[in-house]
């Protein structure tokens, strides 16, 4: 898929938000090395600490799935202002992506492009944990 048609995917991804509270809707789009693409949009609940982050619920599709292996994500909002993952979203997506893992933010048109490693340096990995 090319990057337009996967920055299209969150786009159309964040129209099913459900976001009565922020109204602010999000939507992600991850491709997986074989080609696969599993969207997800953030999903807002009344006492907040519940609500689910697109960028989470496109990665749990996939890992739901069976998927392990991803090349991109793109993320975008409803105002396309270049959203990045917030610090919980990175951290998820370093438990399956190295640090060269590209991320793609959609800004009225164009795209920034980052690392997970730019955005989220000093990963807390597994191997922290031993």
């Amino acid at each position: 898929m090319n990057v337009a048609d996967l920055i299209q995917a969150a786009r159309e991804a964040h129209a099913e938000a459900h976001v009565p509270y922020s109204e602010y809707r999000v939507g992600a789009a991850l491709e997986t090395v074989d080609g696969t693409v599993f969207t997800g949009c953030n999903i807002e609940n009344a006492n907040y600490s519940n609500s689910l982050h697109a960028e989470e619920v496109a990665i749990s599709q996939a890992i739901a799935t069976g998927h392990r292996d991803f090349s991109r994500l793109a993320v975008s909002s409803d105002r396309r202002d270049g959203v990045t993952p917030c610090g919980m979203c990175r951290q998820t997506l370093a438990e399956f992506c190295d640090e060269d893992f590209p991320i793609l933010c959609d800004r009225d048109g164009e795209y920034d492009e980052y690392t997970l490693g730019e955005l989220l340096p000093n990963t807390i990995t597994q191997a922290h944990l031993e």
